[in-house]
């Protein structure tokens, strides 16, 4: 149903009843997971594999006999130049995702926003194509774009969450929507595999076969994207008050006023604030700590990552299991001891040994799409009816917005120590910090005083 046709209020799962609403919201489920399938090829082919270590080479290639490159007169050191454009894009989601979260929750129009950040990310995306040479400038730009495109898409997205999904399979519908994205990035890595390895029988430089699967990435963002945005519907809202735009600022200043009255939920999100900054830093340095620090090649790297994703699927549906079982904090908390576990490994890891790195790859897949999951859902209990994208606004701040602070640190300390074993191991105390800040949310109550129905397990 499109927007122009969309109901006249704002419904909730627990409002679909019979068998046409049970099916209308099984089906905008499934058109919901596929946005996952889109763009987690960018996170995983772009951002994970192939653009850290290009784009590092690059910079290398253009800096001076220090190893330093200047853009716009400043010097950094080349291998610093991905982990500080990352935290460049992120500060810009920063800026724009509270405007589009507020407009969106006061026009009702999630789905042409969505549409409009899909494809600036999936354009910017398959313009890496033009990366080579020394064009590290450029390479740097089109990553702040798409880093932050994908940030802003992920807001609207995460949004619909609490709409299509009742109180009670959200934990399910959220995880099975990380398995759909593992599977696509998981798909397509051996697609670049095939075309890397194989890249002197195809015609092609090692470039240009990166240079095609960065695009590609972006293309295949930009075509999948047409399922969610066939299937998934607006709903309107009551009319009145400014355009939705021109108050973004305002609108979110009163979300901020708003979340005050709703401690609790602020709660939460400090402390995924903190141990999502880990994850993500890991997530985004992972293949120049592996190329740069261990000595790896391009298709250990792959390889390992493919690992990743094949075991990330298993690892979301799995965690999900648990957490029916055990609940979603208990869980997540788990899942952060294993990660800082990961991180104290990685640190020890022996160079131009890809069996250890292969290991870690496989840990790393076990917990990541499930904590991320776990973390969306339980959030989306926290939120107050009818501020979905506001809120979920604030969570994606915390998702990818205010993940800035892990790749400058990582930045920094590479910048000063010349090591990325210290850069990698200084990420633990994101995970400790945030352990203890998560332990200490009453989550119950929490869901409570959002004026939502309280799980059986949670």
């Amino acid at each position: 149903m499109s927007a122009e046709t969309a109901d006249t209020a704002e419904p909730t799962p627990e409002r679909a009843t019979g068998a046409a609403g049970a099916e209308g919201r099984r089906r905008e489920q499934r058109g919901w997971y596929f946005y996952d399938f889109a763009c987690s090829v960018y996170s995983t082919s772009v951002l994970t594999v192939f653009l850290g270590p290009y784009l590092t080479s690059i910079a290398k290639a253009a800096a001076d006999a220090d190893g330093f490159v200047r853009p716009l007169g400043i010097p950094v050191r080349a291998g610093s130049l991905f982990a500080y454009a990352v935290s460049v894009s992120v500060v810009v989601a920063v800026v724009v995702m509270p405007v589009v979260g507020a407009a969106a929750d006061r026009t009702g129009r999630k789905k042409p926003l969505l549409a409009a950040a899909a494809y600036v990310g999936a354009a910017a995306t398959t313009g890496m194509f033009f990366l080579d040479g020394h064009r590290y400038l450029l390479g740097a730009f089109l990553l702040i774009v798409a880093n932050a495109s994908i940030s802003v898409s992920m807001v609207l997205y995460n949004a619909y969450l609490p709409q299509i999904a009742g109180p009670d399979e959200r934990d399910a519908v959220s995880s099975r929507g990380w398995a759909f994205g593992y599977t696509s990035g998981a798909l397509v890595l051996v697609l670049n595999l095939v075309l890397y390895t194989g890249h002197d029988s195809f015609g092609l430089s090692e470039s240009d076969a990166v240079r095609i699967c960065l695009a590609s990435a972006g293309v295949w963002w930009g075509a999948f994207t047409l399922v969610p945005l066939r299937r998934l519907r607006d709903r309107r809202v009551a009319p009145g008050g400014e355009g939705a735009v021109g108050s973004g600022w305002r609108q979110l200043r009163a979300t901020l006023r708003d979340m005050r009255r709703h401690p609790l939920t602020l709660s939460f999100l400090l402390a995924y604030l903190v141990y999502n900054d880990g994850i993500q830093t890991v997530i985004s340095q992972a293949s120049v700590y592996g190329s740069e620090e261990l000595g790896l090649d391009q298709t250990t790297l792959i390889t390992a990552v493919l690992l990743v994703q094949v075991l990330a699927v298993a690892g979301a549906l799995g965690m999900g299991r648990l957490a029916r079982a055990y609940g979603a904090k208990r869980t997540i908390l788990a899942s952060l001891v294993v990660w800082t576990l990961i991180l104290v490994s990685g640190y020890f890891l022996p160079p131009d040994a890809p069996v250890f790195f292969y290991v870690l790859a496989s840990a790393i897949g076990l917990v990541l799409g499930g904590s991320q999951a776990l973390s969306r859902s339980l959030f989306s209990h926290l939120v107050p009816r009818g501020k979905e994208a506001e809120y979920f606004s604030a969570y994606e701040m915390s998702d990818r917005g205010l993940s800035w602070l892990g790749p400058l640190v990582f930045g920094l300390a590479y910048q000063l120590t010349g090591s990325y074993r210290d850069a990698i191991i200084s990420l633990v105390i994101f995970f400790a910090i945030g352990s203890v800040l998560l332990a200490r949310v009453p989550v119950r109550q929490a869901v409570a005083a959002a004026g939502n129905p309280v799980p059986e397990r949670i």
